[in-house]
């Protein structure tokens, strides 16, 4: 009923409003046509008296003009300029004092040119739409200025439009007035009570069980009322007695989950996502995802998805992942970095799975599923997932296997030198030359030593690995440079070479570790020596210069003019155990001396650069804090 009651008064209002809109554009249309035609004629007789600049004549005319009808509002006239010289109700001779106001009307600047006939507008006043017509003044083809007149709205039409309208509002408002009335009246009086058991029951279902209707109604509603009531007092006994208990033991269980190192997602059987802790979202890149409700597909990164996509479906229809299951995932091939396997036939033993996933971040994870059954151990009810983030130790195995194969390899060569010497001495010692037996001892003699330089290099490289602090203090940079110079000098005579020293004077002390930076730079000189031929020249720098930051620190250099680094072997050269030797020329070491040097420089809160061009050399260089004396307590 309120719905017709609007439509039929829309209905009618809009009609009306409609036929109130025609008469003012008919009114207007006719205002129009009276203010043209009244401009013309006007125009037409004080033309002659403007032309003549008798200004006298135009004025008595026009006041006589004015005050024979009440529909004109003003008269105003213009030259050419469009300054005004004469209007009515406004005269410039009135306003004309100390303070000379200057009016204008401002007109097109084609206006002269373009109009023949009068220009009309509109403008809304607080007395009603008032007709301005612009007729241009003309005197014998010559244009003169402008004459504006403002037309006063037909009373009449005006006043019967304010009361059409006035009565449309009032018989709208008051048939709204009349339903609104009614409809309260009905609320009261038959749907109030609904209304409150409606309430009742969302209180009831939020939790609310305190919720009570006291209304004085009999019959059929009164006995729903009081059933309604005493179900609410019913429910909130077993509150009292349950909810409190169960309400605790949940916010344990979920206070547990969240702050477990390990994901935890638990999925209905549909794999919507009913549970997830904060580590499995941060794994995942869930954050800030309202991800409960959705299919946990959906959701997982392409790599689960495919790897997880027909276990979990299994394991919600009920089946049981089999052994052979697990034996088929270990046969794909490395590339697809998968393993799965199964842990027990139960319904509840959990099937693990081992996989490389890219989003948000690469990391190799393991996955745990295990099948949620009732108290019955009868129904599936859900599927609990739980993610262990085991990259570090993916990540270690592989660097530990790596490591112990590079070390097995580096020590099998010596020693088997060494034997092979050794045996041949032993065997057919009598049958060799004093020269062949001095050369087969220097030979194991050397392998010896090489044997002993990589136990050492690996002693250092797993000492500076581990979590081993070293105390940091002023170190005098120049004094170290000095100290290896003196030590390979003979050894760059010996093979044509020129080391050259070039540091700073008064180079303030740094921030570092006496014996581990005279072994970085032992091992770059060292390098260098290796790498550069006879004739060539090794320089070793320190000064000192300002970062963007206007924080001073010092810079060490060294330099050489030998074989060079190729830029795909500039990753890495400072891996353990590489040795460009291998792919430039054949001379012995370790592989280790430059990834020493990393971790040294990394202990020393700074890292190591180089530029390297083949055939014209390399320079290694790192930067070190300089040494600020600690404050007075």
């Amino acid at each position: 009923m309120a719905a017709a009651t609007l439509v039929v008064s829309l209905l009618m209002s809009g009609l009306t409003f409609w036929a109130v809109n025609t008469i003012q554009q008919d009114a207007r249309l006719n205002d129009t046509r009276f203010g043209r035609d009244l401009g013309l004629l006007l125009a037409a007789n004080v033309v002659p008296s403007i032309a003549e600049d008798n200004l006298t004549e135009v004025a008595r005319f026009s006041s006589r003009f004015y005050q024979s009808t009440s529909s004109v509002r003003y008269m105003i006239y213009a030259d050419r300029e469009g300054k005004i010289f004469f209007g009515i109700p406004y005269s410039e001779a009135e306003v004309k004092n100390s303070l000379t106001i200057e009016r204008r009307i401002q007109l097109p600047e084609d206006y002269a040119d373009s109009t023949e006939l009068p220009m009309v507008r509109q403008h809304i006043t607080p007395d009603g739409e008032v007709t301005d017509v612009f007729v241009p003044l003309r005197h014998e083809g010559k244009y003169l200025g402008v004459l504006a007149i403002g037309i006063n709205p037909n009373p009449t039409v005006v006043a019967s439009s304010n009361i059409t309208r006035d009565v449309t509002i009032a018989v709208f408002i008051s048939i709204w007035a009349m339903v609104i009335l009614g409809a309260v009246f009905n609320a009261l009086a038959i749907t109030k009570p609904i209304k409150e058991l409606l309430v009742g029951v969302k209180n009831i279902a939020a939790g609310n069980f305190k919720q009570r209707i006291d209304l004085p109604f009999g019959g059929e509603l009164g006995e729903l009322i009081f059933s309604f009531n005493e179900m609410a007092e019913r429910l909130e006994r077993y509150e009292e007695q349950n909810i409190e208990e169960l309400t605790a033991e949940k916010a344990k269980l979920e206070t547990l989950v969240s702050t477990i190192a390990d994901g935890a997602i638990l999925l209905d059987p549909n794999l919507q996502l009913l549970l997830v802790n904060p580590t499995a979202r941060r794994m995942l890149g869930w954050e800030g995802r309202d991800a409960i409700g959705a299919n946990v597909l959906d959701l997982f990164p392409s790599e689960l998805k495919e790897q997880l996509s027909e276990p979990l479906h299994q394991l919600a229809s009920g089946h049981v992942l089999k052994s052979e299951n697990a034996e088929l995932a270990n046969d794909l091939p490395p590339a697809e970095n998968f393993d799965r396997l199964s842990l027990g036939d139960s319904s509840t033993s959990p099937e693990e799975f081992r996989l490389t996933i890219a989003q948000p971040t690469r990391r190799t994870v393991r996955i745990f599923l295990t099948q949620v059954l009732d108290r019955h151990s009868e129904a599936i009810k859900g599927i609990a997932m739980t993610l262990q983030d085991v990259t570090r130790e993916a990540q270690l195995n592989e660097a530990k296997s790596q490591f112990i194969s590079n070390v097995s390899h580096e020590l099998r060569t010596p020693l088997f030198n060494i034997k092979s010497f050794i045996e041949t001495l032993c065997e057919f010692g009598n049958d060799l030359t004093e020269n062949e037996r001095r050369e087969f001892l220097e030979t194991a003699n050397h392998e010896t030593d090489r044997l002993t330089r990589l136990v050492n290099d690996v002693l250092d490289l797993s000492r500076l690995e581990s979590s081993k602090t070293y105390h940091l203090d002023a170190v005098d940079i120049a004094q170290i440079i000095e100290q290896t110079l003196r030590t390979y000098q003979l050894n760059a005579k010996d093979k044509g070479l020129e080391i050259i020293q070039e540091v700073e004077p008064n180079l303030p002390p740094v921030l570092g570790h006496y014996d581990l930076l005279l072994q970085v730079i032992t091992n770059l000189v060292g390098n260098s020596l290796k790498f550069t031929e006879a004739g060539g020249k090794i320089s070793i720098r320190a000064y000192k210069f300002d970062r963007a930051d206007r924080k001073s620190q010092v810079r060490v250099e060294v330099s050489d003019t030998g074989i060079g680094i190729d830029p795909e072997d500039r990753e890495a050269i400072f891996e353990r155990f590489f040795r460009v030797e291998n792919r430039v020329h054949t001379l012995e070491g370790t592989g280790l001396g430059l990834s020493i040097v990393k971790n040294i420089i990394e202990k020393h809160h700074s890292k190591v650069h180089l530029i390297s061009e083949v055939g014209v050399g390399t320079t290694f260089w790192f930067d070190l804090c300089i040494y600020q004396e600690p404050e007075q307590a």
